[in-house]
């Protein structure tokens, strides 16, 4: 230990850099250590401000203006773009031609059409019973949200397929496909006589057995086109 301590006796003036040094360093990080606390201190004021906006655009104004036509209330205004893709949706549910000709629209298998009953599922639960319903801004923001996924999965589901059309199916099940298709032309036509239209709606009903399987709504609006009188207990024949 004595030639340590000779060495710190002789150059003692060497400490003052040294610790210089060190508390350089010291404020470097002490500085750098602010930064990173100011950075997210921003951040959080960012984020409590993208709230505040959010909340401000749902909440009513002060003094709220009275309604005269609920028409265009927001809640109105989304309630309507439900029932609009609703009814969109409908098209394909109950017109047994286009359940034809897009069969990936009425299949719960296909991700995209089993993602889009799901949305729907999500925005009818928290449809409100009326315009002129009284919603916090938290579930009117939820709704909004439900009816936006419901309108964007539905166009994805559409897309998709017209696209796929019949192409999941084999060359025999298209030309199945095709066959009924005809056979409903001749199904819901007035020309026709009765014994024609029933029969061709028998075979509509065969050629599409086990190829895509027809909502009951579907078959309700179907055999009101025919004019058929069959029995309640047809679903047992159902494909």
């Amino acid at each position: 230990m004595e030639p340590l301590f000779d060495f710190l006796r002789q150059f003692w003036w060497l400490a003052f850099p040294l610790f210089g040094g060190l508390a350089a360093v010291g404020g470097a990080w002490e500085k750098a250590a602010r930064d990173r606390h100011e950075r997210r201190l921003e951040v959080l004021r960012a984020k409590s401000e993208l709230k505040a906006a959010q909340a401000r655009e749902l909440a009513p104004t002060s003094p709220p203006a009275p309604i005269e036509d609920e028409d265009f209330s927001p809640l109105s205004r989304l309630m309507a773009s439900h029932d609009d893709v609703t009814a969109r949706w409908l098209e394909y549910e109950l017109d047994v031609g286009k359940t034809i000709d897009f069969p990936a629209m009425s299949d719960g298998r296909q991700p995209l059409t089993a993602a889009f009953l799901r949305a729907k599922k999500v925005a009818d639960r928290l449809r409100p019973p009326s315009a002129t319903t009284k919603l916090s801004p938290e579930q009117l923001r939820e709704y909004r949200d439900a009816v936006t996924d419901f309108e964007v999965a539905f166009d994805v589901a559409e897309r998709d397929a017209r696209r796929l059309k019949d192409s999941a199916f084999t060359d025999p099940e298209r030309k199945r496909l095709d066959t009924a298709k005809q056979l409903l032309t001749t199904a819901v036509d007035t020309a026709a006589t009765p014994a024609e239209r029933q029969l061709a709606y028998r075979r509509v009903r065969d050629e599409l057995n086990g190829l895509i399987s027809l909502s009951d709504g579907a078959i309700d609006v179907l055999e009101k086109q025919v004019a058929l009188q069959l029995p309640r207990g047809r679903d047992a024949a159902s494909p």
